[in-house]
């Protein structure tokens, strides 16, 4: 066996150009510095905004990037979440309110932010006020009251109103000490793999691809290799996602007592896609690359 991987090895070794196409894929669908300095210039008004109302200053200092974002495995702008921390002083006004007082809560919030973003649509529903701009992107707040085990207490309106817990630091702190064990292996594939969900069209949200991803390269014989592995990474890891029980609905988060829940079909087009990689790595493998190419185009798009 270990000889077998060291021919193998010394093959991809050769054939640097995996490499090159993998990490030039990469480059063009990281996130772009001005697209991130619109999000931190957003992130940072509606901090401010908020709390100026809450606690009369202008400090950043009460908002957590959080989703996708906060774990940095996102590739896209359409939607940023943050949660913004209250004073405790407002738990203590809506949990004795009358009648609903979670969406009370987010009402009060939604008010805060009109007076900074007047003509702007701000929606305040089930746990989160959402902030929309007009070039398509949009910033979800949640409100949270901060807990003494650094957890975060967090309203929820649906069904008469009730409070919920969360706790985001933990997950990134996860994802972020799994990505150093991997030669920050796992956000990147978190990235592309999002790539692949949008070009086909998979009904799988970000934090399920997270979820697998951090299953699937905790035990992966390549887990620290280099761009030159990547072709294999893709088509294991489809491969990996083919073979999740169809009955399976339900998944525990990294880092957290967190469980999510996802009832929509990912593994057919995980096994189709899975199936254009074996083409694509065969092609490869006999010195066709330009049929290659096409192969994993169907998977990622164009800017393969």
């Amino acid at each position: 066996v270990l000889f077998d991987l060291e021919i193998i090895m010394d093959w991809r070794e050769s054939k640097m150009g995996i490499a090159e196409k993998f990490s030039d894929f990469y480059e063009k669908i990281k996130m772009s510095r001005e697209n991130m300095d619109i999000i931190s210039y957003r992130y940072n008004r509606l901090s401010k905004t908020l709390s100026e109302y809450f606690y009369g200053s202008s400090s950043t200092n009460y908002s957590l990037y959080v989703g996708s974002y906060g774990r940095d495995t996102e590739v896209y702008i359409s939607d940023i979440d943050m949660l913004f921390k209250l004073p405790y002083s407002k738990y203590k006004q809506y949990d004795g309110y009358y009648g609903n007082g979670q969406s009370a809560l987010l009402q009060e919030v939604k008010g805060a932010l009109l007076n900074t973003y007047p003509k702007t649509t701000i929606k305040g529903d089930g746990q989160i006020v959402s902030v929309y701009f007009t070039d398509g992107t949009y910033f979800e707040v949640l409100p949270v009251f901060k807990n003494t085990d650094e957890s975060f207490t967090y309203p929820d309106s649906n069904d008469g109103g009730k409070w919920k817990i969360t706790n985001p630091q933990t997950e990134q702190k996860a994802i972020q000490d799994m990505n150093n064990c991997t030669n920050k292996n796992l956000k990147k594939l978190c990235r592309i793999m999002r790539v692949w969900k949008e070009q086909n069209n998979v009904q799988i949200p970000g934090i399920l691809i997270d979820v697998l991803a951090y299953n699937f390269i905790k035990d992966y014989v390549y887990k620290d290799k280099s761009y030159l592995y990547y072709d294999l990474f893709t088509r294991d890891f489809l491969k990996f996602l083919s073979e999740v029980p169809m009955t399976q609905n339900k998944w525990l988060v990294m880092g957290s007592n967190r469980y999510i829940y996802h009832y929509l079909s990912f593994q057919s087009k995980a096994k189709d896609s899975y199936n254009i990689a074996v083409n694509a790595i065969d092609y490869e493998t006999r010195g066709f690359s330009y049929s290659s190419n096409q192969e994993w185009r169907k998977i990622y798009g164009s800017q393969f």
